[in-house]
């Protein structure tokens, strides 16, 4: 094979990218807004997977091909949720920061992830992403805890909307950028925050609450 095969074959990645969590967590929102840059307003369950396709390019015309596994929420317990990690090399652990218990139950969805790990030859990085910060006067997970999973669990950080775009273009873009050994600059990951504008709400009945900011995406893995 010549060198300028071998640097075509190099430039054109395949990346596979399983998110897991529980149902309504918005995974299938996330993966939509990524590929398709849309978001449905009405809630459908995946029943068993759904497969995404994206193709980006990254810095130094470094062209990947994403596909992304959207695990349904019911699957925790399936015999066939260890095919379906088995391979990937990104791992994506989602919750909602409005639920406390889709926290929670990312333990189990970790455990899992371990269990294929000690089986499989290569090691996916995983990543935690905290979705729905569009209401981040609902949360009810706190950042503290956030950061301390990715500490246990050596994940890296991720706080993003699936409704506004918030940050999901970062989080997909700077995970295969890490995969691949790409260093993306200040200007490209501003250019990733996108945020997309979504519909107003009016909470003018609600007790006013004090907005608290929340970090995004953070690609520091913490080995």
């Amino acid at each position: 094979m010549s060198d300028s095969e071998s640097e075509d074959e190099g430039a054109n990645r395949q990346l596979k990218f399983v998110l897991l969590g529980d149902g309504a967590s918005g995974k299938t929102s996330l993966a939509t807004r990524f590929v398709h840059d849309s978001f449905g307003k009405q809630y459908k369950q995946t029943i068993g997977l759904d497969f995404f396709l994206k193709r980006i390019t990254l810095p130094g015309n470094i062209n990947v091909t994403l596909h992304v596994w959207d695990i349904g929420g019911q699957t925790i317990g399936s015999k066939m949720l260890d095919k379906y990690i088995y391979g990937a090399q990104a791992i994506l652990l989602v919750y909602d920061v409005t639920n406390q218990q889709s926290f929670e139950n990312l333990e189990n969805w970790h455990n899992v992830v371990k269990k294929v790990n000690e089986e499989s030859e290569t090691q996916p990085r995983v990543a935690l992403v905290g979705n729905k910060i569009d209401l981040e006067h609902m949360r009810t997970v706190k950042i503290d805890k956030h950061l301390q999973f990715c500490q246990e669990s050596h994940s890296s950080s991720h706080f993003v909307s699936a409704k506004t775009g918030d940050s999901v273009f970062l989080c997909f873009q700077g995970i295969a950028a890490n995969l691949v050994d790409v260093k993306l600059n200040r200007a490209e990951i501003e250019q990733l925050q996108n945020v997309v504008r979504a519909d107003i709400v009016n909470y003018s009945q609600e007790p006013e609450t004090r907005s608290v900011h929340s970090p995004r995406s953070s690609m520091c893995t913490i080995q």
